[in-house]
């Protein structure tokens, strides 16, 4: 069979949609955000793949994979099994980073252990272990009549006159030992210098290597050996000339430095074990510590005053206890400013001190304030607590010694392992010159260089290649790590690193690691379903991910993909157009074939974006910077040279440039936290950078990213709005609520009162099933409502809190008109196209495009200040073209008001609509991090270097043939 047929799809808003989709073709689904799309590919196609395939297992083996439910669909053929690939992050924990789930770091961490070098870590020197017979037979390699003398090590650099030991050793019979290099006779009266550090080597045997010698030498060996405690020295003379003695062990010890270290297996690589992981920092590269500058924030302050912010605010009891305690212990003047206090005060004030004698008594042992919070922070007793979205109100309220203590936290990289996570032990084993650490930093392009050059047709020099005994074990691993690298390549990831932390990775970056995994599986007649790969990938990089999908396409499989970016769509083979509204105005199949026909169907959404009928407005006259910058000077996290950026404020400013480049390092990771430390007093990391010039000029920052707005099916748009608690409070307030005597809390779902206890405010009830999928069955006690009978009994214009939350945004601005706080929250959801949401959809079923546009459209339903920045990463995610003109018409009015819209974006069309563009590059990694261009986008058009300036040459020459077109036929039209 060549094609899929989907007949009768109704799960979620589609609406009884039946369609034909060719096999082992490219296939896009687009159409407006919320239409249907994902309804279809995933939910639909996908379940029901998935579904079929995991019920042909045994019922065992179901128990214990992820069940999916059956769609509501009449009847899918020819559907192969199918695997997701979804836009979600990797990973929430900190210890996941790019080698972890790429499982590189796996393969890397045997080819150490098995062909990895150790060094000694304290002086740096080679080290190796050897057997016995290895060792024999390396002395005998010295050649006839070569003269040796085999000596056991006892004592290194040790102080003292090592009576004991050379007692023992009388004992033992032995006859003779060298001492600080002097060979001397044990029977004879032997006096050290206590107070010198000497060396003790036991003489074990004298030989001459000939014929028949070993033996005997084997015996001497096995017995230094154990005297030594894994170790012997062998002194050389060779016809008379005296040769560099040998060291030799049958462990990997340094015999200068007296280290041995452990045995070498593949955990002792893995920083997510106690084996490999660094001591200090348990291997997560970074410490939690207490800052001394956030104790003491304003060192012009006093003592009395509340310099030492930690003992409480001014005024306090606290405050004046903790006063009294210095001047009484430490001798502190109370009314000099902290600057002026002598430096040991201050020191023992924020360290502690010992017990002392001063003054003609004795002062008693201080603790400082830092050794007492670092105490709170070790014991857990108060751990920073962060604002949760989804609370309503009536949570658990916040620790306040939490809040306390994190004020003054900071995060900084661990001193001891400068952040490479691993032991020394680890570090000290190399290869090609290189530890397991230094391999994580590399670019994946840089590193597939290496490894190659370590195989045995590679081209590196002497040092870093391999023996050929070492190359026949290492070959295999090689091997297979190189293809994996070529794979993420292949689909533009040559700038990432493995040490990366999968948290920094965009939903775009994560599905294609997952994409490039399925590439080098090479399965053949499976269903792959994509969500928007394109994310995160700059228009000169979509070629090479094109051809990764069609690489799959050609072993066999049948490749789906839910997208919105124009060069994706055109390279389709088949393409399905979803409308023509959204939510309850979508879930239909407006329009499908190839995108030429697409282009010219006029029931299609898309086709006139695809042949320029329509398109984002471009402004005809730009703003200019009026003077007023933030200046970032110096920036150099991860892979920014020492970059200085202009952002120019009242302007709506576009950061670009190819993916690795630097954007998010810049933007994210250094401005960013820098603002809200400068306006919130928070404790954020910033990237490292000479400082940040022109904060003063705003005093609000508001970041948007692409995380969803909840992590379970209680939160939804009205909690994260705020809208839910206005209409609590007016349920609350009415006649019959007043009379009861309920409060605002009866009306919430998340807690005891008026909610349902049968279901507990959710509504349905789950059905464990074991190797089924669970049944989800409405609550026959509220009848899926949530609430019980007397909360459901108070009413609002007819309608009681369940109907509230069940209307869409557009039929909610009706019912609460007369309540402006309600009204104005719930236009700014409409204005940024969600009218066709309801308020109580679970967070969990809305898509990252519509999650941040609920974001976004809780700031718009603030007060403006005028003076505020915002910061918003790739907004255009998961958006048609149609959402992206009604978002860039909501981002120009927050310009309009005389804020500042800064955003990270690949778009071209809305960096065309831009008033200013800072672009970075010229590639990713290693090779990017610097400034290519800035000005307007005609001006960064111009730009031959930059790769963005290349495209958006070609946009803006495709808008102004198409305004010249548009003109000559209105002209053409007046002159009819």
């Amino acid at each position: 069979m060549d094609r899929l047929i989907v007949r009768g799809a109704r799960q979620h808003n589609l609406k009884n949609v039946s369609v034909s989709i060719p096999r082992d073709k490219l296939v896009v689904i687009t159409g407006p955000s919320g239409s249907g799309k994902s309804s279809l590919a995933f939910d639909t196609i996908y379940a029901e793949g998935q579904r079929r395939y995991v019920e042909s297992l045994s019922a065992y083996a179901r128990q214990f994979l992820e069940q999916l439910s059956k769609p509501d669909v009449e009847s899918i053929e020819g559907l192969s099994p199918a695997i997701a690939i979804e836009q979600r992050a990797l990973a929430k924990s900190p210890r996941s980073t790019v080698g972890t789930v790429t499982e590189i770091s796996d393969y890397l961490r045997l080819l150490f252990a098995r062909v990895g070098t150790p060094h000694c870590p304290a002086c740096g020197k080679r080290i190796e272990a050897q057997t016995v017979q290895q060792i024999v037979d390396r002395i005998l390699d010295l050649g006839e009549r070569a003269r040796a003398t085999i000596l056991a090590p006892i004592a290194r650099a040790r102080k003292g006159e090592l009576k004991l030991d050379i007692e023992r050793l009388r004992r033992e019979g032995f006859v003779r030992a060298r001492i600080d290099g002097e060979v001397v006779d044990l029977g004879d009266e032997l006096v050290l210098d206590r107070s010198r550090p000497h060396d003790l080597d036991v003489v074990i045997d004298r030989v001459v290597i000939k014929e028949g010698i070993k033996g005997r030498l084997t015996d001497s060996v096995e017995l230094a050996l154990k005297l030594g405690e894994g170790r012997l020295l062998v002194d050389i003379s060779s016809e008379g000339t005296k040769v560099e003695p040998l060291w030799m062990s049958e462990r990997f010890a340094c015999i200068d430095c007296g280290i041995s270290l452990p045995p070498i297996e593949p955990r002792m690589f893995s920083f997510n074990g106690p084996h490999g992981a660094c001591p200090a920092c348990d291997g997560i590269g970074a410490r939690t510590r207490i800052d001394p500058e956030r104790v003491v924030p304003d060192p012009r302050r006093t003592l009395r005053e509340g310099a030492v912010v930690a003992w409480g605010r001014r005024g306090s009891l606290r405050l004046a206890t903790e006063t009294d305690r210095a001047v009484t212990t430490l001798g502190a003047n109370p009314d000099v400013a902290w600057s002026k206090l002598p430096a040991a005060t201050r020191e023992a004030i924020l360290h502690g001190s010992e017990a002392q004698a001063g003054r003609g008594k004795k002062r008693g042992a201080y603790e400082g304030i830092i050794p007492r919070l670092e105490k709170q922070l070790a014991s857990g007793e108060a751990q920073v607590q962060s604002a949760d979205d989804e609370d309503d109100g009536f949570e658990d309220e916040t620790n306040a010694l939490g809040d306390e203590l994190g004020r003054f936290v900071v995060t900084r990289v661990c001193d001891v392992c400068d952040g490479r996570r691993l032991r020394p032990e680890a570090l000290a084993v190399q290869l090609g010159g290189m530890n397991i650490a230094q391999v994580g930093t590399l670019a994946l392009r840089t590193l597939r260089g290496f490894l190659e050059g370590l195989m045995p047709e590679g081209s590196g020099d002497g040092e870093t290649q391999l023996m050929p005994r070492e190359r026949a074990i290492a070959e295999p691993l090689l091997r297979a790590v190189i293809a994996r690298l070529g794979f993420l390549i292949d689909v533009g990831l040559d700038y990432l690193t493995l040490d990366r932390s999968a948290q920094t990775l965009s939903g775009g970056e994560g599905q294609r690691i997952r994409l490039a995994t399925q590439i080098g599986a090479a399965l053949v007649g499976v269903l792959y379903v994509l969500d928007e790969p394109s994310v995160g990938l700059h228009a000169r990089d979509n070629t090479r991910l094109l051809e990764a999908l069609r690489r799959l396409c050609d072993l066999g499989n049948t490749i789906i993909v839910v997208e919105h970016d124009r060069d994706a769509i055109i390279a389709a083979d088949h393409v399905i157009d979803m409308g023509p509204g959204a939510g309850v105005h979508g879930g239909s199949v407006v329009a499908q074939g190839t995108p030429d026909e697409l282009s010219e169907d006029p029931a299609s959404i898309t086709g006139p974006y695809l042949s320029g009928k329509k398109q984002l407005p471009i402004p005809t006259k730009r703003q200019r910077p009026d003077g007023r910058f933030i200046r970032v000077v110096g920036a150099r996290a991860h892979n920014l040279r020492e970059v200085t950026a202009e952002i120019p404020l009242g302007l709506f400013c576009s950061v670009t440039g190819v993916s690795g480049s630097g954007k998010s390092s810049l933007i994210v990771d250094t401005l960013l936290p820098a603002a809200k430390n400068e306006l919130y007093r928070s404790s954020a990391p910033v990237g490292a950078c000479d400082g940040i010039e022109g904060l003063s000029h705003i005093d609000k920052v508001i970041s948007i990213d692409q995380a969803p707005i909840g992590r379970t099916p209680r939160s939804n748009p009205a909690t994260y709005t705020g809208v839910f608690s206005l209409l609590r409070e007016l349920y609350a307030g009415l006649p019959e609520s007043r009379t009861r005597g309920y409060k605002a809390g009866r009306f919430s779902f998340n807690v005891k009162g008026g909610r349902c206890e049968a279901c507990q405010g959710d509504g349905v009830l789950r059905i464990e099933m074991h190797f089924l999928p669970d049944i989800f069955v409405t609550c026959e006690t509220c009848g899926g409502r949530r609430y019980n009978r007397e909360t459901l009994e108070v009413l609002y214009r007819g309608m009681s809190i369940a109907d509230a939350l069940a209307l869409t945004v557009e039929q909610a601005i009706e019912q609460f008109e007369t309540i402006p706080r309600i009204r104005e929250r719930l236009t700014a959801l409409a204005r940024v196209g969600l009218g066709y949401i309801t308020l109580g959809q679970p967070a969990t079923t809305l898509s990252g495009g519509e999650a941040q546009r609920v974001k976004l459209a809780r700031e718009l339903a603030r007060k403006a200040t005028g003076r505020t920045l915002y910061v918003l990463d790739e907004p255009t995610t998961g958006l048609h073209f149609s959402d992206i003109e009604v978002l860039t018409a909501s981002l120009m009015s927050l310009r309009d008001a005389g804020n500042t819209v800064l955003v990270i974006e690949h778009n071209l069309d809305v960096i065309a609509c831009s008033d200013w563009v800072i672009d970075l590059g010229p590639e990713g990694g290693e090779r990017g991090g610097r400034i290519i261009a800035t000005g307007t986008p005609e001006e960064v058009a111009q730009t031959e270097a930059s790769h963005t300036g290349q495209y958006l040459r070609e946009v803006l020459g495709r808008r102004k043939k198409s305004a010249s077109s548009s003109a000559k036929g209105r002209t053409a039209s007046r002159a009819k």
